[in-house]
Order: C-alpha cells, then structure tokens, then sequence
C-alpha cells in the first residue's frame, strides 16, 4: 500500500488538547470486525467486553522528564535539547536532538537552568537522530540523574499544546509506568484507571506487562510513498518469560488476547515463532506494521484516534482492515470523537 491511502481530511478541532476528566470517562468506540457493526461507549465500559481468563497486555515504560531548554554559548541562543537516549552513564553521554540543530556545531557548549546549574558540550552530530552530548560535571551518577530530571519538562508533542501544565506531569504517565526510559508515552493505556483494572481483575482479566521504550522515531515523518522503503528507528523492548506464559497459556485455551497500544502490538509481532507462539525477547526492535498483515498474537486491540499518515494508524488498519478502519474513522468524525495523544479509543474486536 501507499503512503496516500493513509491520509485523511481531519478537522483540526478534533485533536484533543487536554484529557478528559477522569481516565476511564473518555469516549469508547467498540468496532466488531466479524459482524461489521459500531457501537458508541464510554472507556469504563470496556469490562463488559471481557470475561474469566482473558489476558489485557499493558506496555509498562515510563515517560521520562526528557526535554530540556537551555542556551548557547556566546550567543546565549535559546535551544531546546530532547533527551533520547543515554549512550554511557559513565560518561554521561546522551544521544539528543537539538533545535535549532543548523546553529550547532562539534565543540559548542549548552547551558542549562536558571544558574547554568548543568553544562554540555557538543560531540558529535554524526548519529541518525541529531547529536551527542556529554554533560560536564563530576557528581555521581545518581545526583547528575536527579538534577538532570528536575531541570527536565514532561516532553509532550508539540502538535498538542506548546505549553506543558501542572495535569501533564500525572496525566501523560500510565497508572501502570514502572520501567523508565520512553519519550512519549503509550497512550492507549492513558485511559486505564486504577479502579478500572480492579473492575477488570475481579472479572477474572488477567494482565501482562511488555516494556516498549517510545521514541522520538514512532512519530517521524514518512516521506516515502512505497511503505516497504521506509525505515523504522530502532526501539528497546523486552518481554518476559512471565508474560509469554500467560500468553501462550491464554492462547491455548481460545481466550481472547488484548493488545492495550499499538506499541505493544508491535512488540508482540516482533518475537513470534512460525507456529504462532509467543517467545522471550530483550533486544531492539525496528518492526513496522502496516497492511496487508497477519497479525500472529492478540486477537483484540485497544487504541487512540490516530492521526493522518502515522504509523500507528497503519497499524491499526493492518489489524482491523483497511476499510472497516475508514468507516469506523469516517463515522468517528461525523460524531466528533477526539483524536490524538489525550484523545478517545477504539476497541477492535
């Protein structure tokens, strides 16, 4: 497929730029495939669509404080630094993009915080995603963390709302983050609340957890039209042997199987054998999914209103089809659903 039948004329009003009030109150569009039928509900009705021994898998990553504003040397230009990845903690090296990236050059030096509390030199701009730096400054590991986090914003997209506020901080984390290490954070489980998962866990629901650490390249623009040549950023995942248990083990007995994000699903498809089962993983991942494709794992998906031309979207159309996808879109515009990072979701049945 091309990279036009993914576009799709959104209203600009209709991407969300707050979260509803509370998690498990947003809008919920439940979509069955196998009768072709739309259903209009609120997120804590999900319950009603799950019985005993069905399995809910949850991406637990754990959005960290990853922007950071500062200023040139000399200059005193204001820069934004996103923080992707730590290369070596030793070193305190830190794979980074910068913007304006063209203003910055091999040797240059970012301050940050009020007081230059924090310094960083410019080492390399040779990596795919922008630079390297290496902050200076003698304190142990731990502390140089710690104020690196305090001096940190919650890095919520831009295409949201410019202004990062007080909500943020709670709301654009899942009540289930455990494992830090993402830039941006799995939306689709932004709408579990605590007592939502009690409801489902009394239910008989069980929960397995996948780690996918988001990055910056889940949102990379795709400027190829032939799919197959574009090229996924590589993302850190792993998957326990407590989670494949569960379910391969829920599998075996015709349970359903519930994908909570598109980040899962892909971490699922990424280690799979030919015969369909689930296996250990701890590595990267650069799978990209879109359609035509079997889905091997979860035979169910939760998942926000995505946005025209993102991968997540292809994803969700690969699993739910093409054109039931389009519908289910078509019908959700016409009844202003919210889109987006705080958006409404979707279960696919």
């Amino acid at each position: 497929m091309k990279l036009n039948q993914f576009n799709f004329k959104l209203p600009p009003e209709l991407i969300s730029k707050y979260p509803s009030s509370e998690r498990d109150e947003c809008r919920l569009m439940v979509i069955d495939r196998k009768k072709g039928k739309i259903e209009h509900k609120i997120f804590k009705d999900l319950v009603k669509y799950f019985d005993n021994g069905d399995v809910m898998i949850f991406n637990d990553t754990k959005v960290f404080p990853a922007r950071l504003y500062g200023n040139k040397e000399k200059t005193k230009a204001a820069i934004e630094v996103f923080l992707l990845r730590e290369l070596n903690p030793n070193q305190k090296l830190w794979d980074v993009l910068v913007d304006p990236a063209r203003k910055i050059r091999i040797g240059n030096k970012l301050y940050f915080g009020d007081h230059d509390e924090l310094v960083a030199e410019v080492i390399d701009n040779t990596t795919s995603r922008g630079r390297t730096l290496r902050f200076l400054c003698d304190m142990p590991h731990a502390e140089f963390k710690k104020m690196l986090f305090q001096l940190g914003e919650t890095p919520l997209p831009h295409w949201v709302r410019p202004k990062v506020e007080k909500i943020d901080n709670e709301r654009y984390q899942t009540v289930f983050a455990k494992q830090e290490g993402a830039v941006a954070a799995p939306t689709a489980g932004l709408h579990f609340s605590n007592i939502l998962l009690k409801r489902l866990e009394i239910r008989g629901v069980k929960f397995a957890y996948i780690t996918l650490h988001v990055g910056l390249g889940n949102f990379r623009v795709i400027e190829v039209e032939d799919l197959s040549k574009h090229k996924v950023d590589s993302e850190k995942i792993l998957i326990s042997d407590e989670t494949t248990e569960i379910v391969n083990s829920a599998k075996d007995k015709g349970k359903r199987v519930c994908a909570v994000g598109t980040t899962v699903l892909r971490t699922l498809e990424t280690s799979v054998t030919t015969t369909g089962r689930l296996i250990p993983f701890d590595g990267w991942t650069n799978k990209f999914i879109f359609p035509p494709y079997e889905v091997n794992i979860p035979n169910k998906m939760i998942t926000n209103f995505q946005m025209p031309l993102s991968k997540m979207y292809m994803m969700a159309c690969a699993f739910a089809g093409y054109d039931f996808l389009r519908e289910a879109y078509n019908v959700a515009i016409k009844e202003k659903y919210s889109f987006g990072t705080y958006g409404d979701a979707m279960l696919i049945l």
